[in-house]
């Protein structure tokens, strides 16, 4: 019981750390570590209990952002407000798919999200872009399906969320950062609500979790300024990270999977 709630808790302090130095991604972490680290026994529970302190640690790093001025505060809510239904959605059939077959998918995921951080960030602020009822609109509609694909592999969903945002409305990539940790927090406690309602939320490992997370993102947030010429170096070794637990969790899925 102590080794689990240590592993607990420097789980979320890994997650968190990686969310705050390189604006993304480190919720990506949360599953494979619950599930081969912590030794959460089931993929549902692992994944819920995961969105639930991914939701809380977003909205701590979203107060942060929110205090820079890297908010808009119109898109983040368009965006968030119409990602709940995606998420719900997206949740609901993640808790209907093989514990098995949804591991193996969210493999595959992680290899989306390591491509994602291979490509580079201009993170300055730049000018503001006018938000229109135009951009408003594209954004609602790209929000329902990257909060459907965050509720399904029940993650933050940041990696998606971050080009979505710019797509839909031009902001500079500092802002979208920033706007989508309202998103990454909606969508998390959405996904968390509804595994919370099937009962597959451990909840005492979701705190330990967000409490190593809380401690990680603060660490990640000061060493992130000091390290922002490197961010691009930091996004590839990251990546590389990701590849390697991706090639574990699939193998893990795909041996049990398809040897039934």
């Amino acid at each position: 019981m102590l080794f689990e709630a240590f592993a607990a808790v420097l789980s979320g302090a890994l997650s968190g750390f990686v969310l705050g130095l390189i604006g993304g991604g480190g919720s990506v972490l949360a599953t494979p570590l619950l599930l081969y680290f912590v030794g959460v026994a089931s993929p549902h529970i692992a994944l819920g209990t995961g969105a639930l302190a991914v939701s809380l640690n977003a909205f701590a790093n979203l107060a942060g952002h929110a205090r820079k001025g890297h908010v808009l505060w119109r898109c983040a809510i368009v965006f968030s407000a119409f990602g709940m239904a995606g998420a719900f959605l997206g949740s609901t059939l993640g808790k209907l798919i093989d514990g098995d077959m949804l591991l193996f998918l969210f493999g595959l995921a992680m290899v989306a999200v390591g491509l994602s951080m291979l490509r580079p960030r201009r993170l300055q602020p730049g000018e503001r872009p006018a938000i229109t009822r135009k951009s408003c609109v594209r954004a609602a509609g790209m929000a329902v399906l990257t909060g459907a694909a965050s509720g399904f592999f029940g993650i933050g969903g940041g990696f998606l969320i971050v080009p979505a945002l710019i797509l839909a409305t031009g902001m500079a990539t500092i802002n979208a950062v920033g706007s989508s940790l309202m998103a990454v927090g909606v969508f998390g406690l959405t996904t968390a609500i509804n595994y919370a309602a099937s009962d597959l939320i451990d909840w005492v490992v979701a705190a330990e979790f967000l409490a190593g997370g809380l401690l990680g993102g603060l660490v990640g947030l000061g060493l992130a300024s000091r390290l922002s010429a490197n961010k691009d170096a930091l996004n590839r070794v990251f990546a590389a990270v990701v590849f390697i637990v991706a090639t574990y969790v699939l193998y893990r899925a795909g041996s049990t999977l398809f040897t039934r």
